[in-house]
């Protein structure tokens, strides 16, 4: 079973401060990309794997989705989604992403928000999402880039001009790295960026776009806090396609 750190209270306390958390989908600054690299919905049977307070799953409804289902193994990230939800058309379930399975053909896009980094093991679940989609359907997610994940101990360095730089060390020894991160022991998964994309072609996706996500000038004007942010990517945004 994968760590379900998000039930630990230190942590989901920790979690609900964040500008994401306030603010939804408006306080994830790499939102404004995940939109441009996103289907149209009008119709469409949608899975959020690891949904979170389930933020997309609503949008994805407004946009027109037929069928929305949010998957989470936090139960108290699934209350909460519950309890922010109105209304019908979508369906919370608490599963483990590691061990998931899905009816095939049953949906047009399966979407993820920096959720895939947790899994031991990502071929899995690929090959479960690849027989999900339909032909020509769309997968699209973000995770923590491998570069961030990299160091063993992930902080800036700052040099005597206050200069900071991202340590890329051990980059090549792929594995868990343990991060004290609103809790201790939080635990992630580090692969090269190589692996994720070869773990996408030998599950039989089609690549169709990858973006290194860096704010812009504007989203730094507007939130300094940001500014870190252009140093080094964080996370990437890929966009597979499974072949018509």
């Amino acid at each position: 079973m994968s760590q379900n750190i998000y039930d630990d209270p230190d942590f989901f306390a920790g979690y609900a401060t964040l500008d994401r958390s306030v603010k939804g989908l408006d306080g994830a600054p790499e939102w404004p990309t995940i939109v441009q690299m996103m289907p149209a919905l009008t119709g469409k049977r949608v899975v959020d794997l690891g949904c979170g307070y389930g933020w997309f799953c609503r949008w994805a409804r407004d946009q027109g989705a037929a069928q929305v289902t949010g998957l989470d193994l936090s139960s108290l990230m699934l209350e909460r989604a519950r309890e922010m939800t109105d209304g019908e058309g979508i369906e919370y379930r608490c599963e483990d992403l590691q061990t998931l399975t899905l009816t095939a053909n049953s949906c047009e896009l399966v979407y993820s928000s920096l959720a895939l980094h947790y899994l031991p093991d990502i071929a899995p679940l690929l090959s479960t999402v690849f027989n999900a989609l339909t032909p020509g359907g769309t997968l699209l997610f973000s995770a923590e880039h491998p570069i961030y994940t990299a160091p063993l101990k992930q902080g800036w360095q700052e040099d005597e001009n206050g200069q900071k730089s991202w340590p890329v060390s051990h980059y090549q020894q792929q594995g868990e790295r343990i991060s004290n991160w609103f809790a201790d022991g939080v635990k992630k998964q580090h692969r090269t960026l190589a692996s994720w994309i070869n773990a996408l072609i030998a599950a039989g996706f089609v690549i169709e776009h990858l973006n290194e996500w860096g704010p812009t000038a504007q989203q730094i004007a507007a939130n300094p806090a940001l500014d870190e942010e252009k140093e080094r990517p964080m996370i990437f945004i890929l966009r597979a396609r499974k072949p018509v």
